[in-house]
């Protein structure tokens, strides 16, 4: 975490210095170095899904809804750090449009899980 934030501190700094001559080299800049600290995670997350799905075939649940999860938190973790270099770059509109378009895919990928969670209440319910 030490290496991220001393990364982003001195990308702040570059990026205030290079804002007054050539802003959009700044922005450049922000990007680049976002997409290199997501780079530098990819690893980390490899791992934590790795451990997710050793621990869901343990517990023997359906890997199909494990994967859907894991999509639906891939793409909100994904229209976040789109959303941000939108709204960094002055694209604030846009930004929103972005969310709300991540938001739309996850419902839709969710709506099997909550199918099985509806269909799994209502047979619990005991009939007359």
């Amino acid at each position: 975490m030490l290496q991220i934030a001393g990364i982003a501190i001195i990308t702040v700094f570059l990026t205030l210095i290079l804002k007054e001559q050539k802003p959009n080299f700044a922005f450049l800049l922000v990007l680049f170095v976002g997409c290199g600290i997501f780079l530098f995670l990819i690893d980390r997350i490899y791992e934590i899904i790795k451990m997710i799905k050793g621990i869901a075939e343990n517990a023997n649940v359906n890997m199909m809804y494990v994967e859907t999860i894991l999509k639906i938190i891939g793409i909100a973790y994904i229209a976040e750090f789109a959303s941000q270099i939108t709204k960094d770059a002055g694209q604030g509109a846009l930004a929103a449009k972005v969310e709300l378009a991540g938001k739309i895919l996850i419902l839709a990928m969710a709506i099997p899980i909550l199918t099985l969670l509806i269909e799994t209440v209502i047979s619990m319910i005991p009939s007359k």
